[in-house]
């Protein structure tokens, strides 16, 4: 290959990664105009709970909830639940409700999880992540906190540590 096709290949891979890298900057801060907001209301939804039937987010207004998307092999998941289970715990009797979505997994993978960590608030599952996509979750853990009213607080993208869960939980409290 000559120096001259040489160099006409080299611009059109620059080209492309010029043409990429714009575009992975365009889509990062245009906002897509049904994600889920901060102070807008919470998608509702429905799904099946692990040992249980299914519940609707609805169902749970007047009260605060952190919904909580995970799933069993993340890491970062891992270190998260017992803080979120020592939350809900402490504050359940308040009117707190955490529900842990869990992203595709089957139950046969999830009970031993939530047995291992001792987990006691409502698992749902998302099996087909439907939910998830309604959500547009990319990374997890990604957690909502949803007010009395059903409107979203704070999202919140990475793991959490009972501090930060416990300043959070303050906000969505009924009053």
């Amino acid at each position: 290959m000559d120096k001259k096709n040489r160099t006409y290949i080299r611009v059109a891979i620059l080209g492309v990664l010029l043409a990429a890298l714009v575009f992975a900057v365009y889509t990062s801060f245009v906002k897509d105009p049904n994600a889920v907001k901060v102070g807008k209301e919470a998608p509702n939804f429905s799904l099946e709970q692990l040992n249980g039937p299914a519940v609707t987010l609805s169902d749970f207004r007047g009260k605060g909830v952190i919904l909580n998307f995970w799933g069993t092999w993340c890491e970062p998941c891992k270190k998260e639940m017992p803080d979120l289970q020592k939350q809900y715990e402490a504050y359940k009797d308040k009117g707190l409700v955490v529900l842990g979505v869990n992203i595709g997994e089957s139950p046969v993978t999830v009970e031993p999880f939530t047995k291992q960590f001792g987990i006691t608030f409502p698992i749902l599952m998302d099996k087909q992540s439907e939910i998830t996509k309604l959500y547009r979750i990319v990374p997890i853990p990604s957690t909502f906190f949803i007010d009395p009213d059903g409107k979203v607080q704070e999202i919140f993208l990475g793991p959490l540590n009972e501090d930060m869960i416990t300043q959070k939980v303050a906000k969505i409290l009924p009053k």
